[in-house]
């Protein structure tokens, strides 16, 4: 069986880092968040998982996370933005797009491009889950699954 990478995805933390979100993406090659990180604590402590990248959401006052993050890992090209502004996604031409924004957890096939909202990992929002995501590459080829936190 061929080597996989996986790609640990969080987003909407809120300034809180959940140990069950920890725990969910322990073992990842790389963690990417999705913006609305607000603290400056959580980039650190994901990065003691694996390498960490993040960008900025509306909720955030970092000047040193950008908007957009576009990374290759596995051959796969990987686009990261929070979602709350326009985003020309085309012309980075992804094949694994990742926002956070909603709240709402989704994973999506448009076409050739997988599209992964994690949802929220940090405090409850309305009735949603709290949820992180991975991604798994094997082959080339990228599946992603949805992790619900198990939290109050």
């Amino acid at each position: 069986m061929a080597p996989s990478f996986e790609i640990g995805v969080i987003s909407d933390t809120h300034g809180r880092l959940r140990a069950e979100a920890i725990l969910a993406l322990e073992g990842c090659d790389v963690i990417f968040h999705a913006g609305d990180v607000c603290g400056p604590l959580i980039v650190p402590q994901l990065a003691e998982l694996a390498p960490c990248h993040a960008v900025a959401g509306n909720c955030d006052d970092d000047d040193s996370l950008p908007l957009t993050a576009l990374q290759v890992f596995a051959g796969l090209r990987v686009l990261v933005h929070h979602g709350h502004l326009p985003v020309d996604e085309a012309a980075f031409r992804p094949d694994i797009v990742i926002t956070g924004h909603t709240h709402v957890p989704k994973i999506e096939q448009a076409g050739d491009v997988l599209r992964l909202n994690p949802g929220s990992a940090g405090p409850r929002r309305f009735n949603l889950p709290v949820t992180v995501a991975r991604i798994t590459v094997r082959q080339g080829r990228a599946r992603a699954r949805l992790i619900p936190l198990d939290v109050p």
